[in-house]
């Protein structure tokens, strides 16, 4: 089990390696390949009509004329030991770690980042929660009663959750509980700390309309996965020995199902910590999605590429969670 973590650890860390430099050469190389110069790709880094001084001191300050290799390794110094641009009268210090500074808005993008990571865990979170035990539960009430009334009503409305957008869900229910009948009205983010109950009060209806799509996909999911396993020759063995039914749904099939759920759960909870997107734009959550549609619309790379690295790291990371989750739900993978 030990040499297993130790694999799957050191995989993970050289997964990220893979992903910073692959990510770096998107920004950074393919626009070269384009017929993209120095100071065409320094002055995307400055705001509307830069001076030429400016594009300079970009250019010399990121080393745009410098081999690639040596950009990137000046990149990873920065994440580990942080960085000093000389830009303007008094130099700016970009603090470890440092993931990008924005000559734009001359800030750091690692604590911009940071301070927006809050909001999207609460929604990634609580949502991940509701889908969770809404969808498993759903799916092993309609395996074990096929073609029932519950398993036909719950399916068909798994159908319309997968069919309906979270943009026209969540819209639905603000026009609902927020306007027609403002049981809900006034959402905006609390912080757990300041306030827990206003904090659950104003992310209730995004983790709904978020978790109204994934909720369906896993107990459509849990439901094939059910039917199969149930079936097996082991089931009826565990059953002629006497076993409660409870344990043997329970201890032998819903385990033995669990497997492609919690591959797709590490998936879908580290795009969701990458930014949700589309949820926070609804909501209007000034969470890591909105951050990263920002910098989209401003141009601005720097932000651009922390925060595509910060969604590479949160992706990998619950990949390898899933990883060691693995060697519990199924020993047989800590031989792999």
């Amino acid at each position: 089990m030990f040499a297993y973590i130790i694999r799957r650890i050191f995989a993970a860390a050289a997964l990220l390696l893979v992903v910073s430099a692959v990510t770096f050469a998107i920004f950074f190389l393919l626009p070269r390949f384009a017929g993209e110069t120095a100071d065409q790709l320094a002055a995307q880094y400055i705001g509307k009509n830069p001076s030429p001084e400016a594009i300079a001191a970009v250019k010399k300050n990121l080393g745009f004329e410098q081999p690639l290799y040596t950009q990137y390794w000046h990149f990873l110094k920065g994440l580990v030991s942080g960085a000093e641009y000389k830009f303007g009268p008094e130099p700016a210090t970009c603090h470890v770690p440092c993931f990008g500074y924005s000559f734009k808005n001359h800030l750091e993008v690692w604590p911009e980042m940071t301070s927006r990571i809050p909001v999207t865990i609460s929604l990634a979170i609580g949502a991940a929660v509701l889908w969770l035990v809404s969808g498993i539960t759903t799916g092993v009430i309609s395996a074990l009663k096929p073609r029932s009334v519950f398993d036909r009503l719950s399916m068909g409305v798994a159908l319309a959750g997968v069919s309906l957008p979270v943009f026209f869900t969540g819209a639905l229910l603000l026009t609902v509980f927020s306007y027609e009948w403002p049981i809900l009205d006034n959402l905006h983010y609390v912080d757990f700390t300041e306030d827990p109950l206003m904090w659950a009060r104003n992310l209730i209806l995004p983790w709904i309309s978020l978790a109204f799509l994934y909720s369906a996909l896993y107990a459509r999911l849990t439901r094939a996965g059910m039917l199969e396993t149930m079936s097996e020759d082991y089931i009826r063995t565990a059953r002629a020995k006497g076993l409660v039914e409870r344990k043997v749904v329970v201890k032998h099939g819903l385990r033995s199902a669990l497997t492609p759920i919690v591959t797709i759960f590490g998936m879908d909870l580290g795009l969701l910590l990458g930014g949700a997107l589309i949820t926070e734009q609804v909501f209007s959550l000034n969470g890591v999605g909105q951050f990263a549609v920002q910098a989209i619309n401003d141009n601005d790379l720097p932000k651009v590429l922390g925060v595509t690295l910060l969604a590479a790291f949160f992706i990998v990371v619950c990949n390898l969670v899933v990883d060691l989750l693995y060697a519990l739900v199924d020993p047989r993978v800590r031989l792999s």
